[in-house]
């Protein structure tokens, strides 16, 4: 459905779960790719220098994304589109406001919307450059509900995440660069690698869903590629809920 000949996106958590299928479809569809992910590249992701680059850094550290994507400017002529994609579920420390640990309150901010902040600094310079661009921030279902055990560092930095994307998405229409949001609910990745482990938890998540199944890496890897590409040109500032009616409910 979606060309992205001669362009040039950024994609972060290329290493696993979401982003790593954003990354393939992308490349699959013609895109150059800059992918960044903590983790080493894993096998099955696309090796051509003159179309892919694989950077092993820490996204919260900002010098090190500000290196990414100077290289990738360098190889590929420049940066088109951003998907920032990259989280991190704490559920062994990330709890109530009331008691959780604020170094690991703040750790948790700086993974899951801090590092946005940093992508978004160093790829919209190109972006305006080239005459325009996209971007997609990963939020979660978890930002817009309550939840009886809570995980409120993750749930402020994924609402944080929404309210960043509408800024920028007024901040730069008049450069021709659309920001927008995808609201996965449930899904399975790597992120809940414990639904291996408890696969009564999946099961269960699964029969509160509407459509009768937990979401799929593939769900949101085509919803952020509508998203980045043209068929989306007039949509900015909004997001995308991908959750099979999760929060239609009653």
């Amino acid at each position: 459905m979606h060309s992205f000949e001669q362009r040039t996106a950024l994609v972060t958590g290329a290493a696993g779960g979401m982003g790593r299928r954003i990354a393939l479809d992308l490349v699959a569809a013609g895109a150059n790719v800059l992918m960044i992910d903590l983790a080493p590249a894993p096998d099955d992701l696309p090796r051509d220098p003159g179309r892919t680059l694989y950077v092993q850094a820490d996204l919260t550290d900002e010098s090190a994304v500000a290196k990414a994507c100077a290289r990738a400017i360098e190889i590929f002529g420049g940066i088109d589109l951003l998907a920032n994609v990259a989280g991190a579920l704490w559920f062994d420390r990330d709890r109530s406001a009331l008691e959780i640990d604020l170094d690991t309150w703040d750790r948790v901010l700086a993974v899951n919307l801090r590092s946005m902040v940093h992508t978004a600094r160093h790829a919209v310079p190109s972006m305006r450059a080239r005459g325009g661009g996209a971007m997609v921030h990963f939020s979660s279902t978890q930002c817009l509900r309550g939840d009886p055990a809570p995980q409120d560092a993750y749930q402020a930095a994924k609402a944080g995440v929404v309210a960043l994307s509408k800024s920028l998405a007024i901040q730069l229409a008049g450069d021709g660069i659309r920001s927008n949001v995808i609201v996965p609910g449930p899904t399975e990745s790597p992120m809940q690698g414990r639904w291996e482990h408890h696969p009564g938890l999946r099961d269960a998540t699964a029969r509160a869903i509407p459509l009768g199944r937990v979401g799929r890496v593939e769900d949101m890897a085509n919803a952020c590629l509508f998203l980045l590409s043209d068929q989306s040109a007039f949509v900015t500032g909004t997001e995308l809920v991908v959750d099979g009616g999760l929060l239609a409910k009653p």
